[in-house]
């Protein structure tokens, strides 16, 4: 835990770091196959829940530094691209859970340096889409604050597959 921050980046530092940590609690001990597995009606998996994460929190880490949208939003919704998405959620032929495990961890660190280092006050325009009206402007500690929600909101998802698996709760 880094200390000479301010508490307002610390507050948002910690809390990034306890979901976190949810979320690969419930990922330990699983070989490949339990991280890929669908344990409950959901086509969600361990493995594919923080493999979607991990994509999430690098999308929002580039608009927070200005970069816009790293992907286009579908403008239609082919076989293709809906496979695309689903495939976010589970892991792929070639991928194993510790390497998206290692990768999550990469994007987090870099994602701390950017709590620590950017304006939280400076903003940018949300990029269009069609759930999304045009000219709402999000801060970079709304982006902050949207990744750890996003990050908790898995977690728990994760945590209700790994309890179906084995048992394992990350809390109670």
């Amino acid at each position: 835990m880094t200390t000479n921050q301010s508490g307002e980046r610390q507050d948002i530092l910690d809390f990034l770091a306890k979901h976190r940590g949810f979320l690969r609690h419930t990922a330990q001990g699983l070989t490949d196959e339990q991280a890929n597995t669908r344990s409950t009606v959901s086509a969600l998996t361990v493995g594919g829940l923080i493999k979607h994460v991990a994509s999430v929190e690098q999308h929002w880490a580039d608009f927070a530094q200005g970069k816009g949208e790293s992907a286009a939003t579908p403008t239609e919704y082919t076989p293709e691209v809906i496979a695309a998405w689903e495939n976010q959620f589970r892991l792929v032929e070639g991928e194993t859970l510790a390497g998206v495990l290692a990768e999550y961890e990469k994007i987090a660190a870099a994602t701390d340096d950017l709590v620590r280092a950017l304006d939280l006050d400076a903003s940018y325009e949300l990029p269009a889409a069609p759930w999304q009206p045009p000219g709402v402007f999000w801060s970079v500690r709304r982006v902050f604050l949207h990744i750890t929600a996003e990050t908790a909101q898995h977690a728990g998802h994760a945590d209700i597959i790994r309890e179906s698996i084995d048992g394992q709760k990350t809390m109670g």
